[in-house]
C-alpha cells in the first residue's frame, strides 16, 4: 500500500523533469515590403520548437512556378534538392537572409510575391501545417519611386484644402 504514493511521486518528478515536446513555430519578416526590382530585401525570422542549423526559403509570384522557386534562381523550382537556405542561430532560433534582387537569375516582374520559410526542404505543396511562415513583398518598376503617394490619395486632401481656403476667405469677407 505504501508503494502507490511513491510511484505517484516518482511519476510527477519524471513529468516535471522531461521537457515537453513543443510544436514547431516559424516566423518571417521582410524589409522593405515594397521595393524596386533590383533592390535588396532583408528577410528575418525565428524558428522555435525545433533545433536546426538552417531554414529553407523559396518564393512564389507572377510568372513563377506555383510550387515556389529558389531566391537566387527564379528558374529552379523548390523541392528538388535545391533551396535557398539561411543559417539559424542555435542560441535564440533567429535567422537572416539578405536577398539582393539585382543578382538573381530569372526575371522579377512588377507585382506581389510571397516569400516562404519552411523547416524542412519541401516545396509549397508539401509542407506541414504550422511548419512554415510567409511574408509578402511587392516589387515595383525602377521608374516608379517606392512608397510614392498615389494621386488618388491626394484628391480628398486637395478638396479639404480648397474648402478651408474658401471658408477662410468667406469669413474674412463677412467681417
Amino acid at each position: 500500500m505504501r508503494r502507490a504514493p511513491v510511484v505517484v511521486i516518482a511519476a510527477l518528478i519524471l513529468c516535471c523533469t522531461v521537457p515537453w515536446v513543443s510544436a514547431i513555430s516559424m516566423e518571417i519578416n521582410a524589409s522593405p515590403i515594397q521595393a524596386h526590382i533590383g533592390d535588396t530585401v532583408t528577410l528575418t525570422g525565428t524558428v522555435s520548437g525545433l533545433k536546426t542549423i538552417a531554414v529553407y526559403l523559396f518564393v512564389t509570384g507572377p510568372d513563377l512556378d506555383n510550387r515556389g522557386v529558389t531566391l537566387e534562381n527564379l528558374n529552379i523550382p523548390a523541392g528538388r534538392g535545391l533551396f535557398t537556405t539561411a543559417p539559424v542561430n542555435l542560441n535564440d532560433g533567429t535567422w537572416e537572409y539578405v536577398w539582393d534582387t539585382s543578382v538573381i537569375l530569372g526575371t522579377i516582374n512588377p507585382g506581389t510575391y510571397m516569400v516562404y520559410v519552411v523547416s524542412t526542404p519541401v516545396d509549397r505543396l508539401r509542407f506541414a501545417k504550422g511548419e512554415y511562415a510567409k511574408a509578402e513583398v511587392e516589387f515595383i518598376d525602377s521608374d516608379i519611386p517606392a512608397n510614392e503617394v498615389p494621386v488618388d490619395a491626394l484628391v480628398p486632401i486637395a478638396a479639404l484644402f480648397i474648402a478651408f481656403c474658401a471658408g477662410t476667405f468667406l469669413i474674412r469677407r463677412t467681417k
